[in-house]
């Protein structure tokens, strides 16, 4: 191919905010054809093979593929999974607000709506150098086209009818100025009934629920197959009124205790079907969610730390080319421990105590406040740090031991409000004896922080299905979507959901340069390098 522009803004845009780009790279691995840019990428890694006598024997290898990113963004809905709560309510106001460019008072003066904490909207990604070796950035979201959540259509379920203006007045989050402005927008939205299986959230939630395709007493409160086939209903209805081309859903709605694996009940793709069609116990509804989206193609993304993708779930996802991805958002102490620990880690320094302390006063906290939802939140927590010993086999082997001691505890403060407070301590082992405390006290407002974590995985899930790739040199080959578990999403999520067989990666460092490094190969550059050699060499 001969060296090109990639792209041009003009061509790509589709809408006012919706397909920005600034970035035209001329490069002869890229090409733009029918309104889609294809890319061809070597990829290089190393397969280490490991010797009875402990050498380490390393073949470099190298595979050349071609990719194909569809230029044209679509019209896009997202269904959220607990419209009603905390993250809803204020995903909500922050599209409406940022959509109006709105200026609202706070008792630190006026502020203009934005999306800061989010990686799609606010953060940059390296270019390259300028002439004088200087690093060039460019906007996240102008290097290819990407939705841009002011044209994000919302809607979705919640087990309480509240319409969203009441539902914020409850959270406790948006600042009165803002929720007065958005009154009116707010109040016209009502969530969906959802499904309401009490032996999987806390029991001090009833009280909520009122809102129900399954209120208790009627013909189909324990027929979770019909629950199904009303989510799908629901959905198609809603892409349908609102001129969709796309939908993505996701939940963030209460944290569910485990389900419970078991063989011929949830193992398998087949086995799950059966098991829903039978109503059983062990299906919960962040599961039939899941069902519903994959038999119709939509992607559907867990936000919580429930095992949700049941390893039934992740093969039928799989046997439908239907996209996933989860677990639990990584919004604030989790996110420090992945870059804490990877730093100490990588320093040589042996972390041997991780003691990580939460309180507060939300409905999430309220709901964690039982010991099976706390359990779910606990082993998300726990495994941000598991990649990180298994790198270092100097720090963490039979001798010394190969497990960190991690401490998790979860209290419900009604005071503390949306305001979690968090505080961990590292406590350590340095040459010669010696000892390393850190200790970390952080007050974030937990609603705040998560928000933007939603706004880029629908992002990011929409940009990633408009992605195919195919074996180069291979004859007869189509272009085919991603594995189905998306993966690249890890960034956000404190246990990453990964493809059967593989191990997650929790790194922070490790999981943004894999964006990066894919948004890069798809306009024709290499991946990121520091060497600096215009620095470095003569």
């Amino acid at each position: 191919m001969a060296p090109t522009k990639s792209f041009s803004p003009a061509t790509t845009s589709s809408s006012s905010t919706s397909g920005k780009v600034t970035v035209a790279v001329e490069s002869a691995r890229c090409q733009v054809k029918d309104n889609s840019l294809f890319s061809t990428y070597t990829y290089e890694n190393a397969v280490v093979e490991k010797k009875e006598d402990g050498t380490l024997k390393v073949k470099p290898t190298s595979t050349d593929y071609e990719f194909k990113l569809d230029l044209s963004v679509p019209k896009t809905g997202l269904l959220l999974i607990g419209l009603g709560g905390n993250n809803g309510t204020t995903l909500a106001a922050s599209i409406f607000a940022n959509r109006q460019k709105m200026k609202f008072d706070t008792k630190q003066g006026e502020i203009e709506a934005n999306y800061y904490g989010s990686v799609t909207q606010s953060s940059t990604i390296k270019l390259g150098v300028d002439a004088d070796g200087h690093d060039v950035y460019a906007p996240f979201n102008e290097v290819v086209p990407f939705v841009h959540p002011n044209d994000l259509v919302v809607g979705g379920w919640d087990i309480n009818d509240a319409n969203l203006k009441e539902a914020a007045q409850r959270a406790q989050v948006l600042e009165v100025s803002l929720q007065q402005k958005l009154s009116k927008q707010m109040e016209s939205i009502v969530p969906m009934p959802s499904i309401y299986y009490p032996d999987f959230i806390a029991a001090n939630q009833t009280e909520r629920a009122n809102n129900l395709i399954n209120p208790k007493g009627s013909a189909i409160e324990n027929d979770k197959w019909a629950h199904v086939e009303k989510i799908r209903k629901d959905i198609k209805e809603f892409k349908s009124k609102n001129c969709l081309d796309k939908v993505v859903v996701l939940w963030t709605a209460n944290t569910e205790r485990f389900s419970g694996l078991i063989d011929g009940v949830n193992d398998t793709a087949e086995n799950l079907i059966k098991a829903v069609k039978q109503s059983h116990e062990e299906v919960s509804p962040s599961t039939i969610f899941a069902i519903a989206c994959i038999l119709d193609n939509i992607p559907y993304i867990n936000g919580s730390p429930q095992n949700t993708f049941v390893p039934g779930c992740i093969e039928l996802a799989e046997k439908n080319n239907s996209f996933i991805g989860g677990d639990d958002f990584k919004s604030g102490q989790t996110k420090m421990k992945s870059v804490l620990a990877q730093f100490l880690v990588d320093a040589g320094i042996r972390p041997i105590s991780i003691a990580s302390y939460n309180h507060l006063g939300n409905n999430d906290g309220y709901n964690l406040s039982a010991p099976q939802q706390f359990r779910s939140k606990e082993i998300s927590k726990a495994s941000v740090v598991d990649d990180i010993i298994a790198s270092n086999q100097l720090l963490y082997n039979d001798k010394l031991g190969k497990k960190i001691d991690h401490c998790i505890v979860i209290k419900y403060v009604q005071a503390a409000g949306d305001s979690k407070v968090a505080m961990d301590e590292y406590y350590s082992e340095l040459m010669l004896g010696g000892h390393n405390r850190i200790s970390i006290s952080n007050v974030c407002e937990d609603s705040l922080l998560a928000t933007p974590l939603i706004i880029d995985l629908v992002v990011m899930t929409e940009f990633l299905s408009r992605v195919s790739y195919k074996k180069k040199g291979v004859q007869d080959t189509e272009f085919e979507p991603l594995h189905s578990v998306l993966s690249f999403l890890s960034y956000w999520l404190k246990a990453p959901l990964t493809r059967p067989g593989y191990t997650a990666i929790n790194g922070l460092n490790k999981q943004r340069t894999a964006l990066e490094n894919f948004l890069r190969l798809l306009i024709g550059l290499p991946s990121l390098n520091e060497l600096r050699f215009e620095e470095r060499l003569h």
